[in-house]
């Protein structure tokens, strides 16, 4: 009982906060903003609560957003603007799968039927709509398995039964506990816009070599040994040879995209497999490499191939990453436009 009144406490001074009301009127703040603030907070009173690390809630809600952008599911409060989190568990889960009520929210039947569902803020239901309950919910799951990172990887095959979702929520997870902050973002555009490049949307053009298939990526002309920027934040998961792509380097970013650089000369040997890199980080250098076994080069001009494949829990897909390169480039020029006439303002 005094548990539960603690667990209540902490939520309803988090919820009911004059700082929370007044951010929940002000009509100046940004959205996004207000939500990333309350989401960390109320991480972070998770983890006083159960003891798992409010950087593993950050990350499978991040994964879940990311996975269910397009999601049919409906509910009660599946209109609710207000909703900051984004986790999404299936009825049968929530409620059990015997439950004959899949919109149940009596905590007692849901235990009854073998659901996870929990009451999280003390209304006396456990609403899968509700940010307080779910993130209550998955925390509370999380800490039946432990605390290490393989006791939290087993809690995540456990729920997804998929090994490509455990390492990227794994990667996601690290890139929050570095920042120790939930608002990472920036971009920036593969090359340093003072090198001399040229490029063009050439996504799903035809390619001949080991065999017919579609350019899945835009390639950015530039000299030899020309250096290749991180675009976004993440964590690099592959680096070495490909047949296609030659000496290559894939990073997997906060919006569950993974981005493709191929055909280097080389990398920067200061990073590798599982490290975080920032926007503008150089991970290597524009090159020819490719189109054989490992060392080919020179069948082509120096460019870099860019790709973007976005994961949607089942399954990776490529799409066409010319609009980014615009906008990174873009959103470059005047930044450093803004900051050349702040200098000499």
């Amino acid at each position: 009982m005094v548990y539960k009144l603690f667990v209540i406490v902490l939520l309803v001074s988090l919820f009911v906060s004059p700082a929370h009301l007044h951010a929940a009127s002000s009509k100046e703040e940004s959205t996004r903003g207000k939500a990333v603030k309350e989401r960390q907070s109320l991480f972070e009173h998770m983890e006083t609560i159960t003891g798992v690390p409010w950087y593993y809630l950050a990350a499978v809600d991040q994964y879940e957003r990311n996975i269910n952008k397009n999601g049919k599911e409906k509910g009660p409060s599946r209109q609710n603007k207000e909703r900051i989190t984004g986790f999404a568990f299936p009825p049968a889960f929530w409620s059990g799968m015997l439950n004959p009520n899949p919109d149940d929210t009596n905590p007692r039947t849901l235990s009854f039927f073998g659901g996870i569902g929990k009451d999280g803020d003390g209304d006396g239901k456990a609403d899968r709509f509700n940010d307080i309950d779910t993130a209550y919910t998955m925390a509370s799951y999380l800490a039946q398995f432990g605390f290490t990172e393989d006791d939290i990887r087993i809690a995540l095959w456990q729920y997804y039964a998929r090994d490509k979702s455990i390492e990227i929520i794994s990667e996601f997870s690290s890139i929050y506990e570095h920042y120790n902050r939930l608002d990472v973002s920036g971009s920036a555009f593969p090359v340093p816009l003072h090198y001399n490049y040229s490029y063009r949307s050439t996504w799903g053009d035809a390619r001949g070599w080991g065999g017919r298939r579609i350019h899945e990526g835009t390639d950015i002309f530039a000299g030899y040994g020309t250096p290749v920027r991180a675009t976004r934040h993440g964590v690099i998961e592959t680096r070495g040879w490909n047949p296609y792509g030659g000496w290559r380097v894939g990073i997997r970013d906060l919006d569950n995209v993974y981005h493709y650089y191929a055909h280097l000369n080389g990398f920067n040997k200061k990073y590798k497999i599982g490290d975080i890199v920032k926007p503008g980080d150089v991970i290597g250098y524009v090159g020819s490499s490719g189109y054989g076994k490992p060392g080919t080069a020179g069948k082509f001009p120096p460019h870099l191939h860019y790709g973007i494949y976005r994961d949607n829990g089942r399954t990776e897909f490529s799409y066409d990453p010319y609009p980014s390169l615009k906008r990174w480039e873009r959103e470059e020029a005047r930044n450093k436009k803004k900051s050349a006439s702040g200098k000499t303002g």
